[in-house]
């Protein structure tokens, strides 16, 4: 049987699943229950979403960007990690820098890879992917440990782990996440408290 404790997660996950309509209706709730269990405070992650926002409208604005390259980004506690595919280093390189001035941002990953834009099949196995690490690690083996503390990226078959953890809960997550089937490397961006 299912205990309320995990409900709200398990709804959470499919949500993002299913995207759409479903996350409109249900994001009153992620959004109230997210605080809850994340560590950062408010106002990070107002500021994280806010930097999102701003990343996304320079990568929309650069015509070569958006003609040549595949460039998703995602933000954690200031720090932007950009993933994907592009034609060429220069053009990843020209807006990772333009990321770099936006107010209040700590850092930038580049892990965009140089070459041809992945398939369909290869973006629905990266879905299906963070799927998997998302439910993985509901069991870490660590007690009261939360897995919405972790924000999970999968390009390429290349997992990166996000979030404000101790130590001991970021070995516990890597070790979860490195016996998940279709896992080629896992990349940890943690940052401990």
């Amino acid at each position: 049987m299912i205990t309320q404790r995990y409900l709200v997660p398990l709804v959470l996950i499919a949500a993002s699943l299913l995207g759409g309509c479903t996350a409109a209706v249900v994001g009153g709730v992620a959004a109230g229950g997210a605080v809850v269990h994340d560590r950062r405070t408010t106002g990070t992650i107002i500021e994280d979403k806010e930097i999102l926002i701003k990343a996304m409208q320079m990568r929309q604005a650069d015509e070569d960007l958006k003609q040549r390259s595949n460039i998703n980004i995602d933000v954690y506690n200031l720090q932007v990690l950009l993933t994907g595919q592009a034609e060429n280093a220069e053009l990843v390189n020209r807006l990772q820098q333009q990321i770099a001035t936006i107010p209040r941002v700590r850092k930038v990953y580049n892990e965009v890879l140089i070459g041809a834009e992945g398939t369909w099949g290869e973006a629905t196995s990266d879905a299906y992917i963070t799927t998997k690490v998302k439910l993985a690690i509901f069991d870490a083996g660590i007690e009261g440990f939360d897995p919405l503390r972790v924000k999970v990226v999968t390009s390429s078959g290349t997992v990166y782990l996000m979030g404000l953890l101790s130590s001991a809960e970021a070995d516990a997550v890597t070790e979860k996440v490195r016996f998940v089937s279709g896992v080629k490397r896992v990349v940890r961006l943690f940052e401990y408290y």
